[in-house]
Formats: structure tokens, C-alpha cells, sequence
């Protein structure tokens, strides 16, 4: 579908100063406002905070989210951020978000999970009365990433303009198929593996070692859940068995869990789960508790990483 013929749209605002961003932003939320649409901010908390003041009264008719937060892992923004926000309003309303899920500052590890996240939005939302604004940091931002934004989002607002443009470089399954990228190679953590007799022993090994490594109370209860429901769909889903790891590495433990399945949806475990709904929660349990997931697939089978801060 062209731009003009979707319901839903996706712009990338490119920015290179506060006073750009605020110009770019708040008219979206205010004409929001005067239409009566439902509108919600998930930004860094520094830019959330500029945006908040210069709303001043008019704030107080907004849901803001600070996007390090609850965007920490990229996997939870569509279930978690976005799509929370707009299936709880009324059907046939359509609803604005400011979305700012990649910022200077964020990790080369992040990334990966970051743009297929913008990609996938546009699945995500697509037939849908809705509009996300993406703003992107032209000035700290590497070309890369600003590249990547015109591939993810079928118009742009180019830094210091007002008005939307088609982004001629638009192809979105093209970013989802690239970063698809195999996983770093795993440290010298033991391999554990497991099969349906075995699914409880590697509970058992993952939060032995997980408590080993310093994860505590919750974290350590995450690490199980994970655990847990990524060697059950190993098994129900992946071959029948699998492989996993636990490690350590720059302040966060790891969860790894390989199998001989191929993930061949990209939007696993990033749509809600219907309240009805029975079974097929895994990934999506996992997005929800993760600090971040990273996911390869491809004929020799599936990989999905986690990352638990200590």
C-alpha cells in the first residue's frame, strides 16, 4: 500500500537541536489534543521532560512514558508501549504516539533489536487509525542509523523542514532480513543440553548459575520464567530439544537458548496476548521481563539471547 492509501502512519522526524525537536513534536501532540485523538509520549526522559514543560496544562491529557524505561528492550515497545497504549482506547478513534526508541547512547548490541523493532511497526499497525512519530538525533546519531531511519519509515520530516516526504529508500523487510544477523559467539559458558524429560533440570542449572553469577529475587525469577518458557518451546516447537547457556558479561547475566525450529513470524512476541487467548505467550513473556532479546533464525535452526541486569 502507498502511504496515502494506509490508514496508519509512520513518520521519521530528524532533528539536530532541542528547539527542532520541540517544534517537531509538541504541534503533533497539541493538533492531537484538539481533535479529540487520544495521545501518548514514549521518549528519553530528558527529551520527555522538555516536551512535558513546554505543554505546560496540556501535559496533563497525555500518557508519557520515559522510553528508557519501559523501552529498554526494543522487543517490548510494540506489545508493551505501543500497542498497550493504543488497543486500550475506543475503536474507530485514532490515536497519536511520539515513539523515540533509538538514542545516542544506546549499545552496538541494542541496536540490531532497536531498527528491527521500527521496521516491524509498520506490520505491526498496518489497516490501523494510528500515527507514530518517530524522532531521530541528526546531529549525535552515525549515518548509519539516519540511513536505516529512511528504509524503516515510509515518510521522513527532514531536519529543520515541516512538511512529510515520501522516503524513496523505504523497505522495511529488507532491515527485518539484515538484521537477522548470527549472535557473537558465547563465551566459555557450559552447554546444557535439554529435552522434554529434562525441561525442569534446566530450570534447575539456569538459576544455579544465574544465582552464581549475581541475579537475586526478581531478576533471579525473570531469569527462571525466560528460562523456562524458551526450553518449553525448544521443545514443543524447535526439534524437540535444545541447548542452553548462562554466562556473565559487562554487568549483565545471559540467558541462551538454541534449537533446530526456524522463527519464520518477525512479529513473535510482540503482539499481545488476547485476554481469551491460550498458550502461545512465550516470546512474548519473554520480551516482557528481558532487559533486552536478541533473536537469529535461519535453516539450522533458532537462537534467542537474553540479557538480565545484575
Amino acid at each position: 500500500m502507498t502511504a496515502a492509501a494506509e490508514p496508519f502512519v509512520h513518520p521519521a522526524l530528524f532533528y539536530r537541536d532541542e528547539q527542532e525537536y520541540l517544534a517537531g513534536t509538541v504541534p503533533f501532540v497539541r493538533a492531537g489534543l484538539e481533535s479529540g485523538e487520544p495521545v501518548a509520549v514514549a521518549v528519553p526522559g530528558e527529551n520527555l521532560r522538555l516536551i512535558e514543560a513546554e505543554l505546560g496544562a496540556d501535559a496533563d491529557a497525555v500518557r508519557l512514558l520515559d522510553m528508557r524505561q519501559a523501552g529498554r528492550n526494543p522487543g517490548r515497545i510494540i506489545p508493551g508501549v505501543l500497542r498497550a497504549f493504543a488497543d486500550a482506547q475506543e475503536p474507530g478513534r485514532r490515536v497519536r504516539i511520539i515513539g523515540e526508541p533509538i538514542w545516542a547512547g544506546r549499545t552496538p548490541t541494542e541496536y540490531p533489536a532497536c531498527v528491527q523493532h521500527e521496521a516491524l511497526i509498520n506490520a505491526a499497525f498496518q489497516g490501523r487509525e494510528v500515527t507514530v512519530l518517530c524522532p531521530y538525533d541528526a546531529r549525535r546519531l552515525d549515518e548509519r542509523i539516519l540511513a536505516d531511519a529512511y528504509a524503516t519509515h515510509p515518510v521522513v520530516i527532514p531536519a529543520g523542514a515541516t512538511g512529510e516526504r515520501d522516503s524513496v529508500a523505504y523497505a522495511p523487510e529488507h532491515i527485518v532480513a539484515r538484521y537477522n544477523e548470527p549472535l557473537p559467539v558465547v563465551p566459555d559458558a557450559l552447554p546444557f543440553g535439554f529435552a522434554t524429560e529434562t525441561l525442569s533440570q534446566a530450570r534447575r542449572v539456569a538459576t544455579a548459575e544465574g544465582a552464581r553469577l549475581g541475579l537475586a529475587d526478581t531478576r533471579l525469577e525473570d531469569l527462571a520464567l525466560v528460562t523456562a518458557e524458551l526450553t518449553t518451546n525448544a521443545v514443543v516447537h524447535g526439534g524437540g530439544s535444545g541447548v542452553l547457556r548462562v554466562w556473565a558479561e559487562d554487568g549483565y547475566v545471559l540467558c541462551e537458548v538454541r534449537d533446530k525450529g526456524r522463527l519464520d513470524d518477525p512479529l513473535a512476541g510482540r503482539r499481545p496476548a488476547a485476554r481469551d487467548q491460550r498458550g502461545g505467550r512465550d516470546l512474548l513473556l519473554v520480551n516482557l521481563v528481558a532487559d533486552l532479546v536478541r533473536v537469529h533464525t535461519g535453516e539450522a535452526g533458532t537462537t534467542v539471547r537474553c540479557w538480565f541486569a545484575c
